[in-house]
């Protein structure tokens, strides 16, 4: 299967090197490249990719409101570039829809695993530092809780959520559980159906956000 890949940053050189390393990969095809937000829009509604390297900080439209338009059937799975690991923006492009980030100094192989597993519909990289970046946003950004968004599911469905919130692979989810992958697979699927979200990022952001999960402070 060739991975789709489009590039969208506002330096140059950026945009060619990251589009020339992932070219050298024979599983992935760089099917486009934009200067901007808007333009990486168009791109990716022409050319369909399954992956977008988005860097936040762009002219005429940022990634952040790029990767919210690009939401809904079909859209393509966003890795955000940024150049701080705990950077404002970031959370708010993974709120927007974002599934995981890289940091602009990724080697070439942590850069090639991220765009295989992001395709791959899987959580970004170490879940553990997406969830960190998650939790130290809501802790500063604080939000009431909205427990009614989670009425769609079970007990059980609320507990395998609360989990993946902490950070749990599936292996140790099925161990705290006491089930087998599959099943904790199954829920996993269904929680993210109920819910409307698009991958496990999504769903430990919306466990934040609605209060299920409340960041440590110390």
């Amino acid at each position: 299967m060739t991975i789709r890949i489009v590039v969208a940053d506002d330096h140059e050189l950026v945009r060619v090197g990251y589009a020339g390393l992932l070219a050298t990969q024979g599983d992935f095809a760089v099917v486009g490249t934009a200067r901007d937000g808007a333009e990486a829009v168009g791109v990716c509604r022409e050319h369909l990719p399954d992956v977008v390297l988005m860097d936040v900080r762009m002219p005429v439209m940022d990634g952040i409101e790029a990767t919210a338009r690009l939401q809904g059937p079909h859209a393509p799975r966003v890795l955000v570039l940024t150049t701080f690991d705990l950077d404002e923006h970031v959370y708010d492009a993974l709120a927007a829809g974002a599934s995981g980030f890289l940091l602009k100094d990724v080697t070439a192989e942590r850069l090639f695993e991220a765009v295989r597993i992001v395709a791959a519909g899987e959580a970004l990289l170490a879940p553990g530092i997406t969830r960190r970046l998650i939790a130290e946003f809501a802790r500063l950004r604080p939000k009431a809780p909205t427990q009614g968004t989670l009425e769609a599911l079970t007990p059980r469905e609320t507990d395998v959520l609360r989990l993946l919130a902490e950070g749990l692979s599936n292996p140790e989810l099925a161990g705290r559980l006491h089930v087998g992958e599959e099943t904790v697979k199954t829920h996993v699927s269904r929680i993210l159906s109920k819910l409307g979200l698009r991958d496990r990022t999504q769903a430990v952001v919306m466990a934040y956000e609605t209060g299920l999960v409340v960041p440590r402070t110390g």
